[in-house]
């Protein structure tokens, strides 16, 4: 018996071997998509976190006026998307341009344009890490918002986070007009919303370097508008440091950034990146304090600490499983 057992060890013993080297191999790869999928994620929230201190420096100084930074912002994005949707076309014959344009929407286009218009003008009078909660908060509820009407219930312990943060967001406002100004938050409001329902729509994209190209192209038309108005009113003021502010943030920190977040949307759950994008505000706040000399109030550590922790009751709260299931 010993002698058969252990020949029918030997025999099987190169199938285990074949077996543990595949499952390591596998393993191997699942912790390397892993490793991928979490540094596209940091940099993507390093982008958007870039993008609030690039803006705040330049507005805060007057060293370029909203409506021009936001001009330069999506032109250069869309010029170095197009240059790399123009390379990956010569290695792939069947992505040309109408395959390019199919992947974005005229909705999403509209939401990007809101959301970075909204989002220079707020920068004039916001400090980064304000700017950055007010922004990301009202993502966070946007995003809150279209998860029900898709058809999931709010739990009680989400309704409680959904207070929390409005009483958040209202204890950051009310306190005076100016800290910070209430056009300011109105204005941010509606950039995060808007970045909330671009976010939303984002999810669906299979190819997130066209879909992002061709959204950046589209809002082109609307920048025209910005030039027109901006020509009439002579509101312009450009100096180069203020335009290579508004070049980086563009071309790097918005094209590169939000293509990356784009790829990285279809792996994720939207209470995901919605927690995901609660670290943005704790980002910017350090940039903005180590690159724009800005001091970290108690009154902003409060507002902070409602609003955040309010959604994060949201997020924790759709985990719960239900009593009426």
């Amino acid at each position: 018996m010993t002698c058969k057992s252990g020949a029918s060890a030997q025999k099987y013993a190169p199938i285990k071997r074949r077996l543990r080297l595949r499952l390591t191999g596998r393993q191997n790869r699942l912790m390397t998509n892993l490793l991928r999928l979490c540094s596209l994620i940091a940099l993507a929230l390093l982008a958007f976190a870039a993008n609030s201190v690039l803006c705040r420096l330049a507005l805060s100084d007057g060293l370029i006026d909203p409506a021009s930074f936001t001009v330069v912002r999506l032109l250069s994005g869309a010029f170095t998307l197009g240059l790399l949707c123009g390379l990956q076309s010569l290695t792939s014959r069947t992505d040309g341009i109408e395959k390019v344009w199919s992947e974005g929407s005229w909705l999403s286009a509209i939401a990007l344009f809101v959301y970075a218009t909204g989002f220079s003008y707020a920068y004039v009078t916001l400090e980064t890490g304000v700017g950055a909660l007010i922004l990301f908060g009202a993502v966070q509820l946007t995003l809150i918002v279209l998860t029900m009407l898709a058809g999931q219930k709010l739990a009680g312990l989400e309704w409680l986070g959904l207070v929390i943060a409005f009483m958040g967001f209202a204890y950051l406002v009310l306190p005076t007009l100016s800290s910070p100004s209430l056009v300011g938050f109105i204005l941010m409001s509606v950039a995060g919303v808007a970045w909330g329902l671009y976010t939303w729509r984002g999810k669906r994209s299979t190819k997130p370097l066209f879909a992002t190209t061709s959204n950046f192209v589209r809002t082109l038309p609307m920048l025209g508008l910005v030039l027109l108005v901006v020509s009439i009113n002579k509101t312009t003021s450009m100096q180069m440091e203020g335009v290579g502010y508004a070049l980086v943030s563009g071309a790097l920190m918005s094209g590169l950034g939000y293509a990356l977040w784009y790829a990285v949307l279809p792996y994720l759950s939207a209470s995901l990146s919605a927690v995901l994008q609660l670290l943005v505000p704790v980002i910017a706040t350090i940039g903005g304090v180590i690159f724009a000399n800005e001091s970290i109030t108690l009154h902003l550590v409060i507002a902070t600490s409602a609003v955040l922790g309010g959604v994060m009751l949201v997020i924790l709260g759709k985990k719960r499983p239900s009593k009426n299931a």
